[in-house]
């Protein structure tokens, strides 16, 4: 059995962070106002857009924060958009990476392996995978006819939607429900989960044991 803690001690200083966006930002403004309310110890290092005109790059840079695009139709390779991604993070020296709306393919290196963060809006391992992002979500969970829906975050690795899970929420899904409405009911987990798996990280409770996050004391 292969027994690991992503980061061995806790951080005595706020966590430095990367967002990676491809979309709004909802999740890059959450983190946002979770730090300016005093609620998560972090620093926003860097946030990467992988494409021009997403809404988050100008709500990174009302927030005053270092935005770097980094288009992905100019790379003809993942590995090739991947190091040019994460050679603009460890320059940034950033402990941790988080997806947040991000719907590029990434290829982790190695020095980032269990430093990478992904929210899905179902509960893994239903209504995930490669197509499965976003409103399509929450459509496929409506037509299927599913009582419960939710949020996970979990380590990514190089699989869509795989790696460790780190923290799930559940939340109902009601009779009437359209995808706006479930979507605004599983953000509103989301914007409390992501946090708290980003103060776990932080504070040196997760180990990994074959594949499972286990949440220490």
């Amino acid at each position: 059995m292969t027994t690991f803690r992503p980061l061995a001690s806790p951080l005595h200083r706020p966590i430095r962070l990367g967002v990676l966006i491809s979309g709004g930002g909802t999740t890059l403004a959450n983190f946002v106002r979770f730090i300016s309310e005093g609620r998560l110890n972090a620093e926003m290092a860097l946030v990467i857009a992988s494409r021009n005109g997403c809404g988050g790059i100008e709500r990174a840079k009302n927030a005053g924060l270092r935005v770097e695009v980094v288009p992905r139709k100019q790379f003809t390779s993942v590995e090739d958009f991947s190091a040019a991604t994460f050679d603009l993070l460890r320059s940034a020296r950033v402990d941790l990476v988080t997806l947040g709306g991000f719907l590029s393919m990434l290829h982790i290196p190695d020095d980032f392996g269990m430093r990478v963060m992904n929210i899905h809006p179902a509960l893994i391992p239903a209504f995930c995978g490669a197509g499965l992002y976003g409103h399509k979500v929450h459509e496929a969970v409506l037509e299927r006819g599913v009582k419960i829906s939710g949020c996970t975050v979990h380590f990514a690795d190089n699989e869509y939607d795989h790696g460790p899970i780190i923290v799930q929420r559940p939340v109902p899904v009601l009779d009437g429900d359209t995808p706006d409405t479930l979507a605004a009911r599983v953000f509103e987990a989301e914007c409390e989960a992501y946090p708290e798996a980003i103060r776990l990280f932080a504070a040196g409770r997760l180990e990994i044991s074959d594949g499972k996050v286990r949440v220490l004391p």
